[in-house]
């Protein structure tokens, strides 16, 4: 498969709400830290319960996710999963297998926390960006 336009991987990242609040030089040390991937169908990305610190944007492909055995989503072109998995390192919430052949981009946990250690401005976004989440959860949960 083609890689991806450098403009095409900055535009697919601006679509995840944790990185929309970013300026371009800081996104730009977002797509600096993702790679891309090529994966068959039928390949797991995550496996529910499992520590596995990866984001994946879908460039291309069908992604399907599971919880409990059963499916509750599938995901295609310009979807993401494992956002929460670089803030957190925590355990995977669903498991999530490739159903056709996929184009992805992927960063890790460990990469993702090098880059907030050494750009504090990229870190300063991304919290406020999860602090505006957290309060509209807050807001709506209050009604």
């Amino acid at each position: 498969m083609e890689a991806p336009s450098t403009d095409h991987k900055l535009e697919l990242l601006r679509r995840v709400p944790l990185f929309a609040g970013l300026a371009s030089e800081e996104l730009e040390a977002i797509g600096g830290i993702t790679e891309e991937r090529d994966v068959a169908a039928g390949t797991a990305l995550t496996h529910e319960g499992r520590h596995e610190g990866y984001f994946f944007v879908i460039v291309s492909g069908t992604v399907r996710i599971d919880r409990g055995g059963q499916t509750i989503s599938t995901l295609r072109d310009g979807d993401f999963l494992g956002e929460i998995a670089l803030l957190d390192g925590g355990p995977r919430t669903a498991t999530a297998i490739a159903e056709s052949q996929c184009q992805l981009l992927v960063m890790t946990y460990p990469r993702f926390q090098q880059l907030l250690d050494t750009a504090p401005q990229v870190r300063t976004a991304i919290f406020e960006e999860v602090g505006r989440r957290l309060r509209a959860l807050d807001a709506e949960a209050a009604h």
